[in-house]
């Protein structure tokens, strides 16, 4: 039984991962700016995890004003993440986004202990320069005038936020379920995104609305459903393990639904970045 248990949350995690590896693609398929995408993605995801809630009876309650400000602090900065990520897909490549985007556990190194006021351990910064010398391989240019360089540094930008949504977040999962921390966030994300996606000259198709909301509702609340239904079952080490193959799912979905064949040089530099993130998640689990 415990088995068929843990199965079922590999394949829950791992289902999770690949939706998320799937997200970047989005940033092509629909031809809209990246802060219509973002606006589109957190409204629809909002909207479905507050009905989440509702369904299982899960309160949405914030218990005081700090909390409450820093939960929209947090949906800001998730504001900022998605419109960086999506940016920077759009001007280079699903590729070059998702592994600029990957250096995220850099920033963490760096940025837990000041937050935390934990200790920097060595085995961090030894990952950490691994994942630099593999951005410097993946970045094809150091010519700030080269739209891939653009991708990549804007990717750079991206996870640098996601790490200091992270560690906000940190602290507020233990409070508060995780459905309730990621409604308030996306709500405020919608907000912030809102009016600049109004100034959005062009027209927004059918095609682009029903993209979106397959955005939300499929690629975003029922992805994070999925980790907090894997988490039943698996340690939250085991995730972050598998979590650090979702740039290889977003490259395979890349190069079977866009024909995007990244260069030799990206795919060196990415097993440099995937490599490092997994083996620091693992060397993580087994402490």
């Amino acid at each position: 039984m415990d088995t068929l248990k843990k199965r079922t949350g590999l394949i829950q995690i791992h289902t999770a991962v690949l939706l998320a590896g799937g997200v970047g693609l989005f940033a092509k398929f629909i031809a809209v700016s990246p802060m219509v995408i973002t606006c589109g993605r957190t409204a629809f995801g909002s909207i479905t995890l507050a009905a989440a809630a509702v369904l299982t009876h899960l309160s949405l309650r914030i218990r005081n004003r700090k909390d409450l400000l820093m939960l929209a602090l947090s949906g800001m900065i998730l504001a900022m993440h998605w419109f960086t990520f999506f940016l920077s897909i759009q001007v280079s490549t699903v590729a070059l986004g998702l592994l600029s985007f990957s250096t995220f556990p850099l920033f963490v190194t760096f940025l837990e202990p000041i937050f935390f006021n934990e200790r920097l351990c060595h085995r961090n910064v030894i990952t950490a320069l691994a994942v630099v010398a593999g951005l410097v391989l993946v970045t094809p240019s150091f010519d700030i005038r080269n739209h891939l360089t653009q991708g990549v540094l804007w990717g750079i930008l991206s996870a640098f936020t996601f790490a200091l949504l992270s560690l906000l977040s940190r602290s507020y999962v233990r409070k508060y379920p995780a459905i309730t921390v990621a409604f308030y966030q996306q709500i405020v994300a919608t907000l912030c995104a809102l009016p600049a996606a109004l100034h959005w000259k062009s027209a927004v198709t059918g095609q682009d609305i029903l993209l979106l909301i397959i955005l939300g509702v499929v690629f975003t609340a029922l992805a994070q459903g999925l980790v907090v239904a894997s988490l039943r079952t698996l340690r939250a080490q085991t995730a972050s393990i598998v979590f650090g193959l979702e740039p290889v799912y977003g490259i395979l979905l890349a190069w079977l639904m866009l024909h995007e064949i990244p260069s030799l040089r990206t795919l060196f530099g990415g097993a440099l970045i995937c490599g490092a993130v997994l083996w620091a998640s693992f060397n993580h689990s087994t402490d």
